[in-house]
């Protein structure tokens, strides 16, 4: 029976959407693994045209050809895999094809961070350059101390909206996080005096807007390419190498340095799985060296 993979490929996502509660950007990862391999493949239209061969062509030309990495054969790999597992579940094909194909093994890279020294310097650069208006040095210096002292995602700290800010009782609700979690991020002293000060300088300038941080001139969130446009700027000022995803990497380690317990960080990180916090265990060398001092024959 001839099925066309793109509604079925639809019908898939739907399904991930309204059942599994998957989250737009899952399904917008699903949709453009799909497209990838169709565009690689375009005479393949029906689900029963998809085969080992084919599949494994595409995945070692973007391998060989195009010179992915090992994650980014595997995120395609994982995409395609996800969608024709649900074939296989609902009887439209008797096996996975994608099943039989080998997946290249993982580079253990250990978790880029910066210093302590640099996060404080980032934090003052943030605060201290030249802005002809005061409430983006208030702003970005928050949003900058969200992910360093709370470790939250760039598109966390950008989807936080006013009720999610305790401040009175010094926590962050993080509402759909990645894989579609919730989860409370507690506030220490610090960033709390960071996020009153601009919520008071929020204030000031009569913001209505219901996203927590929000845009200079007008009503509106504080967006992803204004984000951007900040991180370059601090990197080229401040001359510190760093992203937002390495300044959540920053916070993790700096936190089991301080003495975090791993299952606690765990959820504060918002991970599913506890051994994607123990990654960090091997980054913090320090935290290895006070270990050590524990050895009975010391």
């Amino acid at each position: 029976m001839n099925m066309n993979i793109n509604q079925l490929h639809a019908s898939f996502c739907e399904e991930a959407r309204l059942i599994k509660n998957y989250t737009p950007a899952t399904i917008k990862w699903y949709t453009s693994t799909l497209g990838a391999y169709l565009k690689h493949q375009p005479r393949i239209t029906e689900l029963n045209e998809v085969t080992p061969d084919s599949l494994r062509e595409f995945l070692y030309y973007g391998r060989l050809k195009r010179l992915w990495t090992a994650d980014t054969f595997l995120n395609h790999y994982k995409g395609l895999k996800s969608f024709l597992k649900w074939c296989t579940k609902r009887g439209y094909i008797s096996t996975n094809p994608i099943d039989s194909i080998e997946k290249p093994k993982l580079e253990k890279k250990l978790p880029k961070r910066i210093s302590k020294q640099d996060a404080l310097k980032l934090l003052e650069y943030a605060f201290h350059q030249p802005r002809f208006y005061r409430f983006q040095r208030y702003r970005d210096r928050a949003v900058f101390a969200v992910m360093i002292f709370a470790g939250l995602r760039s598109k966390e700290v950008l989807g936080l909206k006013m009720n999610d800010v305790d401040l009175e009782n010094s926590v962050i609700a993080v509402f759909s996080g990645k894989g579609g979690k919730d989860r409370m991020v507690p506030i220490c002293s610090t960033l709390k005096v960071i996020l009153e000060e601009y919520k008071k300088d929020r204030l000031r300038l009569h913001k209505q807007d219901i996203q927590f941080f929000c845009r200079l001139r007008g009503e509106g969130p504080f967006t992803v390419n204004g984000l951007k446009k900040v991180v370059e700027v601090l990197r080229a000022r401040s001359k510190v190498d760093f992203s937002p995803h390495k300044l959540r990497h920053t916070f993790a380690t700096m936190m089991l340095e301080g003495g975090c317990d791993i299952f606690t960080l765990s959820k504060m990180l918002g991970h599913s799985d506890i051994k994607t916090t123990t990654i960090y265990l091997s980054a913090s060398v320090k935290h290895m060296q006070e270990q050590i001092m524990k050895h009975p024959l010391n």
